[in-house]
């Protein structure tokens, strides 16, 4: 049995480059492997089984039939902070890896058929001084940065590098149909929200009570401050929970 790491990730990279699998994403994952068996202290074989199993769990073999490998499915999605982790988990499992967060906030996958992985994702507050701090802690742990939306900024792996074999994918599911995840707790925020706005503009527009014009807009910038110091609150909870 081989227990030198590099003989070992050598005949990985190879059986990688035989099944497809780019050339970007095999030095992505070979370093992450690296990282987590630093980290485990035990041989290759160990921790991941023989090179060429693995390999075949991780780039997945593709029939000469089959549609050739590195034509990626792209899909954009969001959710709110109630429901994101959980749903990020599940996505990760089907083989989405989050590239980006757009300017809504919206997660941007990418998926290749023929050499896609499970992936984990973990969210992290990064207001004030946090950022460096959360970059020092999670980066020897083979966590990358995929997006940030305001206050959260959130990490990826492979799954290979904390879950070995089990970490692989062998088989795609369909793209979800859906792009919008709220949760029961972020409807009713948002219905809460725009109650406030419509009854403030209804009351302006009456002109009951003679209230001035700049009401609704006062209102509004109220209603949606106490939303994000909500959302603020309950994402701290989440994080260290």
């Amino acid at each position: 049995m081989n227990t030198e790491p590099s003989t070992y990730f050598d005949e990985l990279a190879a059986a990688l480059r035989g099944a497809g699998v780019p050339a970007n994403q095999i030095a992505s994952t070979i370093a992450e492997l690296r990282g987590h068996l630093t980290d485990s202290g035990t041989s290759p074989e160990e921790e991941f089984g023989p090179a060429a199993d693995f390999a075949a769990r991780l780039g997945g073999t593709v029939p000469a039939a089959a549609e050739p490998a590195g034509k990626a499915e792209t899909w954009l999605w969001t959710a709110d902070i109630y429901n994101d982790r959980r749903l990020l988990a599940l996505h990760g499992d089907q083989g989405w890896e989050v590239e980006g967060l757009d300017t809504l906030g919206r997660f941007m996958c990418r998926r290749v058929p023929g050499a896609a992985l499970r992936w984990e994702y973990r969210r992290e507050l990064i207001s004030g001084k946090r950022r460096d701090e959360v970059l020092d802690r999670l980066a020897p742990e083979g966590w990358e940065i995929c997006g940030e939306w305001m206050l959260f900024a959130y990490f990826k792996r492979p799954k290979a590098a904390s879950e070995g074999p089990a970490g692989a994918l062998d088989a795609l599911p369909e793209r979800p149909g859906r792009w919008l995840f709220l949760s029961r707790k972020g409807k009713a925020l948002l219905a809460v929200w725009m109650l406030l706005v419509l009854g403030a503009v209804a009351v302006t527009l009456v002109g009951v009570f003679d209230m001035p014009a700049y009401t609704a807009p006062f209102v509004a910038l109220f209603g949606a401050t106490g939303a994000l110091v909500g959302l603020k609150r309950d994402a701290t909870k989440g994080c260290r929970g």
